[in-house]
């Protein structure tokens, strides 16, 4: 979507901005035709009382609170980057609230406050490759989350039949009205108490390859070229050496 680094300097400009986006985000949703598959995985662990993480990518974002309908207060992970002031101000009129924070600045802070809100039974949304990347690639942070809280990671993305991919470093995905859409929710992902460093290491990469293989499936079935996840440099050197051993 490009950087909103210059309104964001404009507090008017912002609450404008963030008010049209979020009518813009009901518009998409009630013109179009979205469906919410595996809705009873999010639906029986909220009747249950039993937490969760909900996990999308940074460029799939946009369509994952409209899609949340199971009556729970959720708070989503936003960035004390200069786009998470017009992110939070949006969701603010979606009735989603939020949690300042991310890996690189107040990331000690932001797991905190996840692990008090799980267990006083709110329910947290994370982009594990936000705010600023690599594109697909899960950082730590959900897992130390899960692990500490005991809530289950729930991967979650959509696609949408008519869209403009942007050319950021997320490839955003911006849906447009009177589109087709879906709404997709993986299995819940656990991860004990007691892991240690290679275990939780071992569910950060069954969550990433988990999100990419849904993301990239749905893309897929809706005829739309798949979004590929940031080539990382180990991955880059293996390619250059002919594989891996």
């Amino acid at each position: 979507m490009g950087s909103l680094r210059n309104i964001s300097r404009r507090p008017a400009v912002v609450a404008a901005l963030s008010w049209l986006t979020a009518r813009y985000i009901r518009l998409v949703w009630h013109t179009g035709r979205w469906q919410i598959e595996n809705g009873d995985i999010a639906a029986g662990l909220v009747k249950e009382g039993k937490p969760f993480i909900a996990c999308f990518w940074h460029g799939r974002m946009l369509m994952i609170p409209n899609a949340w309908v199971y009556s729970a207060r959720v708070s989503i992970l936003i960035s004390y980057h200069r786009d998470g002031i017009f992110i939070s101000r949006t969701l603010r009129h979606l009735g989603v609230g939020t949690i300042a924070g991310s890996s690189s600045r107040g990331g000690g802070n932001a797991l905190i406050a996840i692990v008090r809100a799980l267990k006083r039974g709110e329910y947290i949304g994370i982009t594990p490759d936000g705010p600023r990347g690599p594109r697909m690639r899960v950082a730590p942070g959900a897992i130390s989350a899960a692990k500490l809280s005991g809530a289950a990671l729930l991967p979650v993305t959509f696609v949408a039949s008519r869209c403009r991919v942007f050319s950021s470093w997320d490839r955003f995905v911006l849906p447009y009205p009177f589109a087709r859409g879906v709404v997709r929710i993986g299995d819940p992902i656990q991860v004990p108490r007691d892991a240690d460093q290679r275990e939780s290491e071992r569910y950060r990469q069954t969550l990433e390859r988990t999100l990419i293989d849904l993301t990239m499936t749905l893309d897929s079935e809706f005829g739309r070229e798949p979004v590929e996840p940031d080539q990382l440099r180990s991955e880059v050197n293996m390619t250059a050496s002919g594989g891996v051993e």
